[in-house]
């Protein structure tokens, strides 16, 4: 501000609402010199040799005989040994005093070098505040560019002076330090009031200082309020004033000082109380924000806000004197009410689990500096309104199981997951790693390793298809007894409604989840087959080399298994989920992402197809007909475990594939028939009904090498004239229906099966 600018004192009206500040006179005082005195005594130091040996010559008594005489050249005149003595004495004297004096300069000097060290070794170098580069805020943003969580040391974003409203700095300086552009960086005046008052406090209690200090203060490492720091503050204000303009330490000054609720500089503070940028703030907000410099928590509005309207009160007054703004602007701005926004943590209420799991991921791949102090801007796959669907999904879901189960009130909460990726670009739409991320940051769409249950079964059944196996294939369901001769244990597994069903093609007993088919399709093709298919693809948590892998004894994550039913729905490639798309520097420039792995076909587009064609059974005629109210092509498969531990289902249609899992955080039962049927497909039916409405209808397309031949459904055979279930099957080009088979494997019935010593 130009003080030319002011408004005079003298053409101010009588206030109500403010008063005229006290005007201070002030007059010179001449001190005189003290005259000194002419006459002075001189010492006896100061007087002539030769006079004080004559003196002492005098007052020696001497005998009333003559000495004999003595030879001229061996006798020495009787005046000369005394001043030899004396002049001896002095030198030594002198000598004394300059070695003294030297010793004491040089502690002198070194007291005053260690002094001065102290001082300085907490003082930045100041040159390097002319580029100004402090920790920044790293924004993390949706698919839309909408904020959806920040990482940061300090909440801060730098603001050009020139981009700062005029009134936003004319607050500042005139709560803060109203000879600001008078003085070379440290007021002696308040300096002196402060000192008095700590003194009479017997404490630091106020500072005094001017905006150029608070500035200094804001890079200096200690905060603790001492005597010394106050000197090492004023150095620095001394530097600064010297070094840059007044505009650059105010620039300095709106950007660094800390403001409250984890807010660094104008902008994050404007953000944080009133949800807005610092360009479209008010004079009254403006003034609210200048009043909290002070003790920024004691004058937070939602702690007091009696104390702080009083200093923003105080602010307009101040601006008033100042000659900022009239008298009707300051009482027109006092009565503005004030829209308190409450404090917001964008990270807990967007998508906290997806911006913790890309977090981690950044972390490792560039590091903590640049992601919490370089302001960098990360464009994510995340769209806000699929996340909100899905959490509200999760948890309309997860509280309609409670209220059926009657949970006791001091067991913890049922937990549940929900993973949602856009099938052609791999890109993490939506993900839900929990109910409560402030309860529990664990996320168990990534963390979480649980039994798929049933939901392991179409890797069992690709592995198979490329064995030479078919959707017509026809195995037994009959009974299953493994010794295990090294544990000395009996495996007899059973489907779930404890029956069985004789012959079955591949297709039925996938749709109906049969365990028994499932497990001797296994001993055909191979544990070892199986597993290389998992890893392929993408499954890689550890699974277990025996036959319980039919039935999804191995646990994985919910995201491993979404990866690798996209492997179906996305004719044969493995995708790898991308949650981060581009990074952009705070220069907008792109910076460089981890090269990402090429697109990978795992199986053929024919194998994949032929899944999914059976998949699509599971939502047609087997357990997850409840989907079908979509009115859409979908494809997917439920799972659950033993005492219904977990439930799962895993779907999707031809543009989005969404994986759902279920259960307790410490395994225990769910309840009685929460299948993944029941407990699972409620959540991703009601989230992909929200993502899906208004959403075009889309096939899932046929790939070259798949044919369809009309069978029979319930024998595999093809369909004749007279067959009464036919059925269009897809096969690999090349294989055909299996033909007509009447053996059995075993004629063992079912209550023998079930009794206790089988």
């Amino acid at each position: 501000m130009n003080p030319t600018d002011k408004t005079p004192s003298s053409q101010k009206p009588k206030l109500l609402f403010v008063s005229e500040p006290p005007v201070a006179s002030s007059q010179s005082v001449s001190l005189a010199e003290p005259s000194v005195a002419s006459n002075q005594s001189v010492s006896l130091a100061e007087l002539p040799d030769d006079i004080i040996a004559e003196d002492a010559s005098r007052d020696i008594p001497l005998p009333e005989y003559e000495p004999p005489p003595m030879p001229p050249e061996k006798s020495a005149p009787p005046d000369e040994e005394p001043p030899k003595k004396k002049k001896s004495m002095v030198r030594s004297l002198i000598k004394g005093v300059l070695l003294w004096s030297i010793l004491i300069f040089a502690l002198l000097v070194l007291g005053l070098a260690g002094f001065l060290y102290i001082l300085n070794r907490n003082i930045p170098d100041f040159t390097s505040l002319k580029n100004y580069h402090p920790p920044v805020t790293t924004q993390v943003l949706d698919d839309h560019k909408n904020v959806i969580a920040e990482f940061f040391q300090e909440r801060r974003f730098v603001k050009p002076l020139n981009l700062i409203p005029k009134r936003l700095k004319q607050a500042f300086i005139s709560a803060e330090d109203s000879r600001f552009y008078d003085h070379q960086g440290y007021d002696f005046r308040s300096i002196v009031r402060s000192f008095i008052k700590n003194v009479i406090a017997g404490r630091v209690r106020q500072g005094g200082s001017t905006i150029t200090q608070q500035t200094a203060r804001s890079f200096l490492i200690s905060r603790h309020k001492t005597y010394l720091r106050k000197i090492q503050e004023l150095i620095l204000a001394y530097q600064l004033e010297q070094a840059f303009s007044k505009e650059h330490i105010l620039f300095l000054y709106l950007n660094q000082i800390y403001l409250g609720y984890g807010a660094y500089g104008v902008e994050a503070a404007a953000q944080n109380y009133f949800g807005k940028s610092i360009n479209q703030l008010s004079l009254a907000e403006c003034a609210a924000l200048a009043g909290l410099p002070q003790a920024p928590a004691r004058y937070a509005p939602d702690n007091n806000y009696n104390a702080f309207k009083a200093r923003q009160k105080y602010v307009l007054k101040r601006m008033y004197n100042e000659g900022y703004i009239t008298d009707t602007m300051a009482r027109k701005a006092f009565n503005e009410s004030l829209n308190i926004h409450p404090r917001r943590n964008r990270f807990a209420e967007n998508a906290p689990y997806f911006s913790e799991y890309v977090r981690i991921l950044l972390e490792e791949q560039l590091g903590t500096v640049p992601l919490y102090q370089e302001g960098l801007t990360i464009y994510t796959s995340l769209n806000m309104q699929m996340q909100s669907a899905a959490q509200n999904a999760l948890e309309k879901g997860l509280s309609a199981i409670e209220k059926r189960q009657k949970y006791p009130k001091d067991q913890p909460p049922l937990q549940g997951a929900l993973i949602c990726i856009d099938i052609q670009t791999g890109q993490v739409k939506a993900m839900v790693g929990g109910r409560d991320f402030s309860e529990s940051k664990f996320n168990r769409t990534t963390q979480a390793i649980r039994q798929p249950g049933s939901a392991f079964k179409p890797i069992i059944y690709s592995a198979a298809l490329d064995s030479g196996f078919t959707p017509a294939s026809v195995i037994i369901d009959s009974p299953v007894v493994v010794e295990d001769k090294d544990r000395d244990f009996i495996w007899k597994p059973h489907n779930y409604e404890n029956t069985f069903y004789g012959p079955t093609t591949l297709r039925k007993a996938m749709a109906l989840s049969r365990n028994l088919v499932t497990i001797k399709l296994l001993q055909k093709v191979g544990i070892e087959t199986v597993i290389d298919y998992a890893k392929n693809l993408g499954i890689s948590s550890p699974i277990q080399k025996d036959l319980s892998i039919a039935l999804g004894s191995s646990g994985v994550s919910l995201m491993e298994l979404v990866r690798a039913y996209a492997v179906f729905a996305s004719s044969g490639y493995l995708i790898e989920p991308v949650c981060v798309v581009k990074i952009e520097d705070n220069q907008k420039k792109d910076v460089p992402l981890p090269v990402k792995p090429e697109k990978k076909q795992v199986i053929e587009a024919s194998t994949a197809y032929c899944i999914t064609h059976i998949l699509k059974g599971v939502v047609q005629q087997g357990t997850a007909q409840q989907v079908k109210v979509l009115n859409r092509p979908v494809a997917g498969k439920t799972g659950s475990t033993n005492n219904l531990y977990d439930a799962w289902f895993v779907g999707y249609t031809p543009r989005y594939i969404t994986g759902v899992w279920v259960g307790f955080d410490q395994p225990h039962s769910i309840g009685e028939k929460e299948t993944g049927a029941r407990a699972a497909i409620p959540i991703w039916l009601s989230f992909m009904e929200s993502i899906l409405t208004g959403k075009p209808v889309r096939k899932f397309s046929i790939p070259s090498g798949v044919v369809f031949s009309k069978i029979d459904a319930d024998t595999g055979c093809l369909a004749t004239p007279g067959t009464k279930n036919p059925l269009y099957e897809c096969f690999k080009e090349g294989t055909s229906p299996n033909p007509p088979k009447n053996t059995l494997e075993n004629n063992i019935s079912q209550d023998s099966f079930f009794k206790k010593n089988f």
